[in-house]
């Protein structure tokens, strides 16, 4: 993402990030010099953004639009209409797009929409992907980039004195989940339905109220039924119930009042999690 970034923009130039969002988002703009500006999105749409939103946050120093979708932490995918609409936003304000596709392969019920794949997009986008989600490879740091020549000739030249290389060994295992690991992706990816059916359901029925997340591997439940802030939640459901959640607003203030949940773990740990939530939740909601 740094690379991306730092390949694109001037000092004071202006990022649209919409919110809530991976935590390192807004701070690799501004290490590269920009400014992050947010924008929010609900619950109530799904945690989608609009063009509209987007055209609302543009002004004479935007110089991309940052999105990354299926979303961590929301669980949220874009429709394909919205995804347009951001298109012919980026296409109107003559816009780069950064879209941060890393959890592709990890929908449910939908069809993912790569953003380069709209019209006229391909040569105004930057695509961001890994092997770290759908391959279950995050410990081994292998992605990848997909963008104009000129944009990657600027990132290549960042990446040779930052990072050198990615390692031999990472570069041979991500080959092997090329070639032999769909079969395990369809597996994978089937296990996670049954995870996030279970979670979602949980969740709700805890009073915690959870829109369906449609890709990644969490959920993001509201709990304002216990009166608490997300802050408070996650201390307290630690202290008592050993159950570890993550407080909304770290991914951005449209978190608040939120925590998001992962279910990329064994199907009986997210029950024992979800015994341990109604303990707390009869104590507490």
């Amino acid at each position: 993402m740094y690379l991306a970034v730092n390949a694109i923009i001037n000092p004071g130039e202006e990022v649209i990030i919409p919110e809530p969002s991976f935590v390192s988002y807004g701070p690799e703009v501004v290490m590269a010099g920009g400014v992050p500006v947010y924008v929010p999105t609900y619950a109530e749409n799904d945690f989608q953004v609009t063009g509209e939103e987007v055209r609302q946050a543009i002004t004479e120093k935007t110089k991309a639009i940052l999105i990354g979708y299926p979303n961590n932490p929301t669980g949220a995918v874009m429709s394909r209409e919205r995804l347009a609409e951001i298109a012919s936003a980026a296409a109107e304000h003559d816009l780069l797009v950064i879209s941060d596709e890393i959890y592709d392969r990890l929908v449910y019920g939908v069809e993912h929409t790569c953003f380069a794949s709209l019209p006229a997009m391909r040569e105004r986008t930057i695509l961001l992907g890994g092997f770290s989600k759908s391959y279950a490879m995050t410990g081994w740091r292998i992605g990848y980039a997909c963008a104009p020549p000129e944009i990657l000739a600027a990132m290549r030249k960042i990446h040779q004195y930052t990072i050198m290389s990615a390692p031999t060994p990472a570069q041979y295992a991500a080959l092997t989940a090329l070639d032999e690991g769909e079969t395990y992706v369809a597996d994978m990816r089937a296990e996670y339905d049954r995870r996030r059916q279970l979670i979602v359901s949980g969740l709700n029925e805890l009073g915690l109220t959870t829109f369906e997340p449609r890709g990644a591997f969490y959920a993001f439940p509201s709990i304002a039924a216990t009166g608490m802030d997300e802050h408070t939640f996650a201390e307290k459901l630690l202290e008592e119930e050993r159950v570890a959640v993550i407080p909304g607003s770290a991914f951005g203030p449209s978190g608040a009042g939120f925590v998001r949940c992962a279910y990329a773990t064994a199907y009986e740990k997210i029950e024992e999690a979800l015994e341990r939530m109604y303990r707390f939740m009869q104590r507490h909601g």
